[in-house]
């Protein structure tokens, strides 16, 4: 029942093959794309993916199964998609135009809009390179619709709001250069423009949606997202982790210090998450990182190589990081399903067992 985007792995693919490796690299600004493609397949195939280092974060690494096959079955409790267009602006642009976007939100089974008194979890979620707002919640590409309608039904987590949302201005497979510079920004659309717009139309945790709101109500929102999407993920980690406590980037690395950045500058990537956090005022348990990947994933080494920097940062500990890997995980739609399938149990799922 599952499937991957094979359109979308192919084109990535192809483009690894294509990229150039010769040219000296330095630390670059965020939005530096003098590599115009994801990483080269021909450099991971030099060197083979390695298991990570014995006695090196052994406790904050698993490796993952699969969601059970019968959650991809129609649901008796099934939820619903809605489309939203919200107000934003462009933010690659220095006059900052008007702009109108598209996101889809998935509504929980039972989810009345009258009920002022019942709340909800909430993550947003983000898309790859040439994919666009609507993928993850389209079901002849993706399971994770009926996933989340058995993962409530069967009570592994409280019910959940979910927004599938989109760096791409235009909601449409954009360049790769073009990707990496909206998502550089998309920090800005999300804290300004919709976050505001969700969490004053459906009922999570948010009393209102003032900085003093969004803050209060962190511990029930997380935002993830993978390959571009997870690079898009650790911005939202550096630039709004005081309105969101939960972390799932998927398949992709921090690029702050530059493009690749977890596999050319992860000491400089690390002791910048670091600072970052010290100069907020953040403690162990103030945030939670779910870093996910698969070894045959192409994004292996440039994933793994930031990881494994941040187990030996005390900073980093099982309290706050905790690394999924898919043994012969690729990087597609099917790894994405495992990934927030056990994340969201991590992140919310306490709040079941207990009720």
């Amino acid at each position: 029942m599952k499937r991957s985007i094979l359109i979308f792995s192919f084109l990535l693919l192809l483009v690894f093959c294509m990229a150039g490796c010769s040219q000296e690299r330095q630390p670059q600004e965020n939005t530096n794309t003098s590599r115009t493609t994801e990483q080269s397949t021909e450099e991971n195939a030099e060197q083979q993916p390695e298991s990570p280092a014995e006695n090196t974060g052994q406790e904050q690494t698993e490796y993952i199964g699969a969601v059970p096959e019968e959650y991809f079955a129609a649901s008796g409790h099934a939820g619903r998609v809605e489309e939203i267009t919200y107000y934003s602006r462009d933010y690659t642009d220095d006059s900052r135009p008007a702009i109108q976007k598209t996101a889809y939100v998935y509504l929980p089974y039972g989810y009345d809009e009258t009920d002022l008194n019942t709340r909800y979890d909430i993550l947003y979620l983000m898309h790859g390179w040439t994919m666009t707002a609507g993928d993850f919640f389209d079901e002849a590409q993706s399971g994770i619709v009926p996933m989340l309608d058995h993962m409530i039904e069967n009570g592994d987590i409280p019910p959940v709001i979910v927004v599938c949302a989109t760096f791409d201005a235009q909601n449409q497979s954009q360049s790769f250069s073009r990707s990496v510079e909206e998502l550089s920004v998309f920090h800005n659309d999300l804290r300004e423009n919709l976050m505001p717009y969700i969490e004053s139309r459906y009922h999570t945790y948010a009393l209102n949606v003032r900085p003093e709101g969004f803050q209060a109500s962190r511990a029930h929102r997380a935002f993830g997202g993978f390959s571009l999407g997870a690079v898009t993920t650790w911005y939202q980690f550096i630039y709004n982790l005081d309105y969101i406590q939960y972390f799932l980037p998927m398949s992709g690395d921090c690029w702050i210090m530059g493009t690749y950045g977890g596999r050319y500058y992860p000491v400089e990537t690390v002791d910048y998450l670091e600072n970052m956090l010290a100069e907020g005022g953040y403690e162990e348990r103030d945030f939670r990182i779910y870093q996910g990947i698969g070894t045959d994933d192409p994004i292996w080494d440039q994933t793994d190589s930031q990881i494994q920097e941040m187990f030996t940062r005390s900073t980093f500990t099982p309290e706050n990081l905790h690394y999924a890997i898919i043994e012969g995980g690729r990087h597609d739609i099917d790894a994405c399903e495992r990934y927030i399938y056990y994340a969201l149990q991590d992140f919310f799922g306490e709040k079941t067992a207990a009720q």
